[in-house]
């Protein structure tokens, strides 16, 4: 991100800070640590709110290690037209062009096109900032079954549904989705045949969902797919009670009271009543 901030030391009463950050839940603290480690120990982690923490670079030294990251190992979503935007408006910054009149527009055209675009009050200060065009990004052709396992780290979700039949007892459906902006709704939908199940929805939120409900795909395709390509954080907790559930499934011992019992004690812990990432 790009932030813009008032600032009455400056000439143009404002101050620009490029800012890389990622926030996570608290569960997830460790993960950042390993992150921050990785990138040469810059940067901060603060907690923001009682359940989130955040990882922060905003030094021009650190950003150009962030910089030469990501220009190694590029992004594939349509985050990535925002990384080079960024980049865009980090230049300016290092070579103090953002002190010029000129260069403060520029920075203000590129700060409209990323993520959520200009401020009301940023909009209402400059009504004449036309936002830069964003590059294009196009889906890979191929797609690195590290990276997905790294993505659904971070976007995936893997839950149960469970319910009671007179007739039946015990009725268990597995869950694997993951989400997205939907500007990213074709890589989502390539999934579907990366996979070879699963299908693509798009809701009224803005956000597309890829998601596996049947149960032989979910253990016969995705449930060996992570355990070869393994996810970090404390999802992978979460995984591991999913594919025990799951191997419950397999021999119907769900149908059981024993295994139903089971069943019904390892989902409870499971993702939001997961404390204190146990």
């Amino acid at each position: 991100m790009v932030l813009i901030l008032k600032n009455s030391k400056m000439k143009n009463g404002f101050q620009v800070v490029p800012c890389f950050s990622i926030g996570l839940h608290k569960k997830d603290q460790a993960i950042l640590e390993e992150i921050k480690v990785y990138l040469q120990c810059i940067g901060n982690i603060t907690r923001q709110t009682k359940d989130a923490v955040l990882y922060r670079v905003t030094s021009k030294k650190d950003l150009a290690v962030i910089i030469n990251h990501f220009d190694s190992y590029p992004l594939i979503t349509q985050k990535r037209a925002d990384y080079e935007l960024f980049k865009q408006a980090f230049e300016l910054v290092d070579r103090k062009e953002h002190l010029t009149p000129e260069g403060f527009h520029k920075i203000l055209a590129i700060r409209a096109s990323i993520n959520n675009g200009l401020s009301e009050e940023l909009k209402v200060a400059f009504p004449d900032i036309t936002p830069i065009l964003k590059p294009t990004i196009s889906v890979p052709e191929t797609i690195d079954p590290e990276w997905l396992a790294g993505f659904v780290s971070g976007e995936g979700c893997f839950y149960v549904v469970t319910s009671e039949s007179r007739s039946e007892g015990l009725i268990v459906r597995l869950r694997f989705i993951l989400s997205q902006d939907s500007r990213d709704e074709q890589l989502m939908k390539s999934l579907i045949t990366y996979f070879g199940c699963g299908r693509c929805e798009k809701a009224k939120d803005g956000m597309v969902y890829f998601r596996v409900t049947n149960f032989a795909d979910n253990y016969e395709k995705i449930i060996p797919f992570f355990s070869k390509h393994q996810i970090a954080g404390i999802k992978t907790k979460d995984f591991d009670d999913w594919c025990k559930i799951a191997a419950i499934v397999k021999t119907k011992a769900h149908l059981t009271k024993e295994g139903s019992d089971q069943i019904i004690k390892i989902k409870a812990q499971m993702n939001k009543g997961r404390e204190n990432g146990l």
